[in-house]
């Protein structure tokens, strides 16, 4: 292990880092609308452009979810820098549709590979008997970060220029000051070992966690699943059914989601795993509801209301799920299972997203998302029933 890592600053800058490459992931949420009228593509084509994303997340936690415990954490952080730097580039590049997909494919290996082992490090940076606090630091510049992409986009689309360039040349910048920070800051991994030896590790699940996974699955392919309609879809409702035209205010929307996310996360310390899970699905049954409601009256109002209790019924559900199928996996099985659990999550934030987008056409946007709704609804309170009568005990 090399450098100092005496305090908090490391921890920090390492937070930093992670930031920055999950805000270059939702960085074109409030652009699709510009890159529509531009390329003239159908809803279709932006969920399907959306998640590709998701496909490369899936990808890489499949392949190479567990090669920074072999390699180290800074090569492969270095790596996700290096795939959001080219993401970047393809979307400053984009004279055609292909470009998008490729930027979205790019983005998504790059979050695939900071999902585990920047969590990891920021963990293991943390000054003794400071894991918890890690923790907090880990999940808000997650989802901070996630939050800041969309937001900073929007800011920049409405009021500089250049918007479908000038957000991707900042993000371009970042990214390039972030791979600075990352080689100042000291290697964790002590036993370091070639890439060869780091062989995937399929996700799998023991019987003794089969239980719990079920539901916890559920909860979270529904706060997902929530998670893909705001990012891919919302930006279009706002301007074709609201007449909301501006994009600070769509990125912003879908801001909201991801920051009221964490706070969802840090109720779970206060309510308990046991308790955050069923009400987390009680919680996404109400965002369903509101979204319902705001699809139905056209009402700008409902839409943030449900952004806001969807980000806190997600939270809640899925540090829920992650604590409950932690701690009910054996040690020498917990990543496996752990995987298996992001998979699900990110098949939600995939495939219903693009079910949406093919129901656009025949039903329009509004009757596709009550669709959607509707399925979501049904998933979520079958969740909810089965652990309100099996409750889960584990890490309460």
């Amino acid at each position: 292990m090399d450098g100092d890592r005496s305090g908090w600053r490391p921890c920090l800058l390492a937070g930093a880092v992670f930031a920055v490459c999950m805000a270059g992931t939702t960085l074109p949420t409030p652009l699709y609308g510009l890159y529509q009228d531009k390329f003239g593509f159908s809803e279709l084509t932006i969920t399907v452009v959306y998640a590709v994303y998701a496909f490369g997340v899936i990808g890489v936690l499949l392949l190479a979810g567990n090669v920074s415990d072999a390699v180290g954490r800074r090569p492969v952080l270095l790596a996700g820098l290096g795939f959001a730097a080219a993401s970047a580039v393809c979307f400053l590049c984009a004279d055609s549709v292909g470009w998008l997909y490729a930027g979205r494919l790019l983005s998504g290996l790059s979050a695939g590979l900071f999902t585990g082992a920047a969590t990891v490090f920021v963990l293991e940076l943390a000054p003794p008997g400071g894991s918890s606090r890690a923790t907090f630091v880990a999940t808000a510049v997650n989802m901070g970060g996630l939050g800041c992409g969309p937001l900073l986009a929007g800011l920049l689309a409405q009021y500089a220029v250049w918007p479908l360039y000038l957000p991707f040349a900042v993000h371009l910048a970042l990214v390039a000051a972030s791979a600075t920070v990352l080689l100042r800051l000291p290697e964790t991994v002590r036993d370091l070992r070639p890439l060869r030896t780091a062989r995937p590790q399929p996700p799998s699940l023991p019987r003794q966690v089969r239980p719990v996974f079920g539901p916890s699955a559920i909860a979270s392919f529904v706060g997902f699943a929530l998670f893909g309609v705001f990012t891919s879809v919302s930006p279009s409702f706002l301007a074709q059914s609201l007449h909301v035209g501006n994009h600070a205010v769509s990125g912003l929307v879908v801001a909201l989601a991801f920051f009221a996310s964490t706070a969802g996360q840090l109720l779970v310390g206060r309510v308990g795993v046991g308790r955050s899970l069923p009400l987390g699905c009680a919680v996404l049954f109400l965002a369903l509801a509101l979204l319902a409601g705001a699809l139905y009256r056209d009402l700008l109002s409902l839409v943030v209301a449900s952004a806001l209790v969807a980000g806190i019924g997600q939270g809640l559900s899925f540090r829920g799920a992650l604590s409950a199928v932690a701690g009910a996996s054996p040690a020498d099985r917990r990543a496996a299972v752990i995987s298996a659990l992001f998979v699900v999550a990110y098949t939600g934030i995939s495939v219903p997203v693009i079910g949406v987008g093919v129901l656009v056409g025949p039903m329009g946007l509004e009757g596709a998302g009550l669709v959607f709704i509707a399925c979501m609804a049904v998933l979520v309170s079958a969740a909810g029933a089965y652990l309100l009568r099996r409750p889960v005990r584990i890490g309460d």
